[in-house]
């Protein structure tokens, strides 16, 4: 029998796992959770799109701010509180750090701050609607990211 690839380094404690995944929960948000909060209007997050002008009028999310990371210092302190809202960057998706630069600014300029995992990518490909130059659109759901059905995972 051969040894585990998986436990060739030992899984952490129970203690150390839980501060772990407690901490990335503090750092990041996934699309179905932000879409649930600006669909009910939650109070004290604003989402934050990094990208390009070209980009925004691609696509991006409903309700969404037009930030371009280059001028998160310039632009943050008139649009956004830090002392009532918690920003949610998000870039193009997985492949790109961009959400993760706008996060670091917006940490730097003292505001809190997540970013959305899988990014604007992730959001389509879960079938949720999107605002374009031309109007809303929306894809079918890529039924490797989300349920068919479309109906919520409830992970």
């Amino acid at each position: 029998m051969s040894a585990s690839a998986v436990l060739n380094v030992p899984a952490a404690s129970p203690a150390e796992a839980a501060a772990h995944y407690a901490a990335r929960l503090a750092f990041e948000a996934d699309v179905s959770d932000v879409r649930a909060d600006l669909i009910s209007g939650a109070p004290g997050v604003v989402v934050v799109d990094t990208r390009s002008e070209v980009a925004w009028n691609q696509g991006h999310i409903p309700g969404a701010i037009h930030l371009p990371t280059a001028r998160i210092a310039e632009l943050a302190p008139r649009l956004i509180d830090p002392a009532t809202q918690t920003v949610v960057t998000y870039c193009w998706g997985p492949g790109c750090n961009g959400a993760t630069r706008a996060a670091l600014a917006f940490a730097r300029l003292g505001y809190p701050v997540k970013e959305m995992l899988g990014g604007f990518e992730y959001w389509v490909r879960e079938g949720f609607a999107y605002d374009t130059a031309t109007g809303t659109e929306s894809r079918p759901i890529d039924d490797l990211t989300a349920p068919r059905s479309g109906i919520s995972c409830a992970c």
